[in-house]
C-alpha cells in the first residue's frame, strides 16, 4: 500500500463523511429540539432519490431533480409532524387519516382481497365508508398520552411510517436497482499529485460545506437559530421567555427532512436507490448523531467524518471486521463522554 491508496482512501472517506453529514445534521437537530428518535429518517433519504428519478425521467434535468426532491420530502417531513408527531392541533384529521387506513384494511380483509387490483369497488366502498366512520367516532372517545412524552410511541410511530414508505416505494417504483446519473461534467476525474480524484466526491464534498456554513450562519446569526438552540437546551423555559417551539419543531423537522432528500439526492450516483436502503443508512446516520452529540452542528460534522473515514478504511483494511471498525470509535466515544463529543448534560 503506497502513498496513493492513503490519499484515495481518505479522500473517498471524507466525501462519503459529507453525504452522511447531510442525512446526520437534519437527524441531530430533530433529536435535539425535539426529543423524538426519529427511525423514518432513512426512508426521506431513499425518498428523495426516487423523486429525484421520477423529475430526471420526466424533465432529463438532474439539476432540477435536486431542489424538487429536497422541497417535496421536506413537505411529506412538515406533514408527517404536524398530523402525527404532535398532540395538539389537528386531531380530527389525524384521527380521519387513521380511520380511513384501518378502514381499508378491513374491508380487505372482509372481501378476502390481496391487492387493490382484486378489489370489487361495489363491495369495497360502501364497507370502508361505515367502518372509517365507526372508526373515527371511536377514535374520538379515547384518551390518550401526548406522543410528546411517550418515547415508545414515537419509536413505533415513525417506524411504522419507515415500513409504508418502503412499501409505497416498492409499489411505486418496483424493487428494480437504480442509479441517479450526475452529468458528464461531474463524472470526470481531477489530477493532483499524480493522483486521480472523481470529481463527483469532490464535488459532494463541496456541497456539504457549503450547506453546513449555510446551516452555520442560521443557527448562530439569526433568531430562529436562537430560538433553536434555546429549544435545544431547554426547552421549557424556551416556551417561558416567549419561544414558539411548536413552530420551531415544524422548522426543524421539515429542515430534517430536507437534507436528508438532498443527500439522497447526491449520494444516489454512488449508492445506487433501492428498496431497503432506507435501514441501511438509517444505523450510520444515528452513529453520526451519537459520536457528534444531540442538537450540535459541529458534533454532526465531526461524526460524519470519523464514521466515513472509519467505515472506509475498515472496508479497505479489515473487510471481515468493517462493522467492528465502524462502530468501535462509537463504542469508546461513549465510554469517555456518553452524550457524545458535543451534546450537552
Amino acid at each position: 500500500m503506497n502513498l496513493n491508496f492513503w490519499i484515495i482512501q481518505t479522500f473517498n472517506g471524507i466525501s462519503y463523511g459529507a453525504l452522511l453529514f447531510l442525512l446526520g445534521s437534519g437527524l441531530s437537530l430533530i433529536f435535539g429540539v425535539m426529543r423524538i428518535v426519529n427511525l423514518s429518517h432513512g426512508s426521506y433519504f431513499m425518498l428523495g432519490g426516487y423523486v429525484a428519478l421520477t423529475v430526471i425521467w420526466t424533465t432529463g434535468s438532474w439539476a432540477l431533480a435536486i431542489p424538487a426532491a429536497a422541497l417535496t420530502i421536506a413537505v411529506v417531513g412538515l406533514v408527517m409532524e404536524r398530523l402525527f408527531l404532535r398532540s395538539d392541533g389537528f386531531e380530527s384529521v389525524r384521527n380521519a387519516l387513521i380511520a380511513i387506513g384501518i378502514a381499508v384494511l378491513i374491508s380487505l380483509a372482509i372481501g378476502g382481497w390481496r391487492t387493490f387490483a382484486e378489489v370489487n369497488w361495489m363491495q369495497f366502498i360502501p364497507v370502508a365508508a361505515v367502518a372509517a366512520i365507526a372508526v373515527f367516532f371511536l377514535l374520538g372517545r379515547i384518551s390518550v398520552i401526548a406522543i410528546e412524552a411517550d418515547p415508545l410511541r414515537q419509536v413505533l410511530l415513525t417506524v411504522g411510517f419507515a415500513f409504508l414508505f418502503q412499501q409505497a416505494a416498492l409499489d411505486i417504483w418496483t424493487g428494480n436497482n437504480f442509479d441517479i446519473n450526475p452529468p458528464p461534467a461531474l463524472t470526470q476525474s481531477i489530477v493532483i499529485g499524480g493522483v486521480y480524484l472523481p470529481l463527483y466526491r469532490a464535488f459532494m464534498i463541496a456541497v456539504a460545506l457549503v450547506i453546513g456554513l449555510m446551516l452555520w450562519l442560521v443557527m448562530e446569526k439569526t433568531r430562529m437559530g436562537a430560538a433553536v438552540r434555546a429549544t435545544v437546551d431547554d426547552a421549557q423555559m424556551a416556551r417561558g421567555v416567549g419561544v414558539d417551539t411548536s413552530r420551531v419543531s415544524m422548522f426543524i423537522f421539515a429542515l430534517g427532512a430536507f437534507l436528508a432528500a438532498l443527500g439522497g439526492v447526491i449520494g444516489g450516483a454512488f449508492l445506487g436507490i433501492y428498496p431497503g436502503l432506507d435501514f441501511e443508512i438509517l444505523p450510520l446516520a444515528f452513529a453520526v448523531v451519537i459520536i457528534g452529540g444531540m442538537g450540535s452542528l459541529g458534533g454532526a460534522a465531526i461524526g460524519a467524518l470519523i464514521v466515513g473515514l472509519a467505515d472506509n478504511f475498515g472496508k479497505a483494511l479489515f473487510p471481515e471486521i468493517s462493522y467492528f471498525t465502524l462502530y468501535a470509535p462509537m463504542a469508546l466515544i461513549l465510554a469517555v463522554k456518553p452524550t457524545g463529543l458535543f451534546g450537552r448534560e
